[in-house]
């Protein structure tokens, strides 16, 4: 059960449902977004029924919801909603560009790719300080000093930034730095984590799990949902098949299921889904014709000396053809391309 508070909802009407559910024996979940605030409910349906929660002050409405993952369900929220990371939206009416390294390696190498970025339109900048890797032996990523970096390359180039955290013990560090908290395909269903970064105050890109079904990918953002964050775009980025010829399976079919299944924006990784550079454009193409909200990919000046996943970024020539189709292609779908900001964030 979900309960829908009115647009002119008070801090003390929230609190009075949130009390009564309590003395009922349930446990009330308060998430707030944009325009509204959602409650969801824990506990025996009929005895909370028994609540006549539609006549107390500042309920717009309470909805019953079959599926499990209540509060980013359509049923719940039948409009698709938009995620805004400072300023840039991504939702329904756009196709967001996001772009940059995979990790960060170098003030250098982040502003070169940051620009790289920004000339192809990209709105907001990717680049990992922390980095899961496979093996344990590979790069990890520079930790703090690497979102420092970034936080530069915000300054000059005024984009935005996303960026993955790997332990719930590092959200406020990283939330501190960054614009938007990303959650990697290894951790879609670390579930401390998933709280953590939906206590954070910021926006979360959640990445579909390698082996996950979208079930199981929306069960995961209901836990950062229940948090109180609806703050959240899904990214398919790519599952685990028996096919060896691409790095992982492309689900483009997720795209349009999940979008009728939750009110979230969801966005494409053709990065890591093809993992060789002359899969990506011709994915990303496919990602905006199936209708994604956004395209994530990665792109480095010198990619043979990258220093993860050199193979699958785009470089100079790539970039200037993924200007071209991400200024072409969104008006034949009914978007627009999201603007590049002009200016640093102010922070």
């Amino acid at each position: 059960m979900v309960i829908v508070m009115a647009a002119d909802a008070t801090p003390d009407d929230i609190d009075s449902i949130v009390d009564l559910v309590g003395a009922a024996g349930g446990e009330a979940f308060v998430s707030r977004g944009v325009s509204r605030t959602i409650i969801g409910l824990v506990g025996d349906v009929d005895q909370l029924g028994t609540l006549n929660l539609r006549g107390k002050g500042g309920v717009a409405d309470v909805v019953r919801i079959s599926v499990p993952y209540k509060l980013v369900s359509r049923e719940n929220h039948p409009d698709r909603s938009t995620v805004t990371v400072r300023g840039v939206p991504i939702g329904p009416d756009t196709m967001t560009l996001i772009a940059g390294p995979c990790a960060v390696e170098t003030p250098d190498q982040t502003l070169q790719a940051a620009l790289m970025a920004k000339a192809a339109g990209s709105a907001l900048l990717r680049g990992g300080a922390y980095k899961p890797r496979t093996s344990p032996y590979a790069f990890q990523g520079l930790g703090e000093a690497g979102l420092k970096i970034l936080a530069d390359v915000r300054e000059e180039t005024g984009l935005p930034i996303v960026t993955e955290v790997v332990d719930a013990h590092d959200v406020e560090l990283v939330a501190s730095y960054a614009d938007m908290l990303q959650v990697g395909t290894r951790n879609m269903q670390n579930f401390a984590l998933l709280q953590a970064v939906g206590s954070s105050g910021r926006p979360v890109l959640l990445k579909r799990g390698m082996n996950a079904t979208i079930e199981e990918w929306l069960m995961a953002a209901e836990y950062i949902a229940q948090r109180g964050n609806l703050d959240i775009v899904l990214c398919e980025r790519g599952i685990r098949t028996f096919e060896t010829a691409t790095r992982n399976t492309l689900d483009i079919s997720a795209v349009p299921v999940a979008q009728r299944l939750s009110h979230l924006p969801v966005i494409v990784d053709p990065s890591h889904s093809g993992g060789k550079r002359e899969l990506v454009l011709p994915l990303s193409r496919a990602a905006i014709a199936v209708g994604a909200d956004g395209v994530i990919v990665d792109v480095h000046p010198h990619p043979e000396t990258a220093l993860c996943d050199g193979p699958q970024a785009l470089v100079d020539g790539d970039v200037r053809e993924l200007a071209t189709l991400a200024r072409q292609l969104p008006p034949l779908v009914g978007r627009t391309l999201t603007p590049v900001p002009e200016a640093a964030p102010v922070r």
